[in-house]
């Protein structure tokens, strides 16, 4: 059932509906992989590496209701359950129990990496069908890219 009708076509709705639930099952799991290292890091650098995880969830989770709102207006349903997002992860599963500091550096260069890349893909398939979603994937991009290169710079 279709509640919200969409500004696109169907045919528009049928590329950009899976890039935005796509990259709102990134996002949550960005931000669950990010928590998860937060809450566990330890070392001489806890503190630099703990306060930037924390700015990368704030990010993921600022994102990923923009996202879903997104996909909302277009008459996609967005789904972040956790089933939804733990069949779909790109990133990986986070290490258990206590995390060295540049381990923790280390697990979030390659989840970063990887959501990166797909949100890279998603912009240009987004870009004839959509450029107002091309344009929030663009910024939020960006935003994760910043955080990639800090934490690729912590461990330099």
């Amino acid at each position: 059932m279709t509640v919200v009708k969409s500004s696109l076509s169907d045919a528009q709705v049928k590329v950009v509906g899976p890039a935005l639930q796509d990259a709102l099952v990134d996002l949550v799991d960005l931000s669950l992989a990010a928590k998860q290292v937060h809450w566990n890091v330890v070392g001489p650098r806890f503190r630099s590496v703990h306060l930037q995880l924390d700015d990368v969830v704030t990010t993921a989770r600022r994102h990923s209701d923009t996202v879903a709102e997104r996909a909302s207006a277009l008459g996609v349903n967005p789904d972040g359950r956790a089933a939804t997002v733990a069949g779909s992860s790109v990133i990986g599963t986070v290490p258990e129990g206590w995390i060295k500091d540049s381990e923790a550096v280390e697990v979030m260069v390659v989840a970063l990496g990887r959501v990166v890349e797909r949100m890279r893909e998603r912009i240009a398939a987004t870009d004839e069908p959509d450029p107002v979603s091309q344009d929030l994937l663009i910024a939020l991009t960006a935003d994760l890219e910043k955080h990639a290169w800090m934490f690729r710079a912590e461990n330099s």
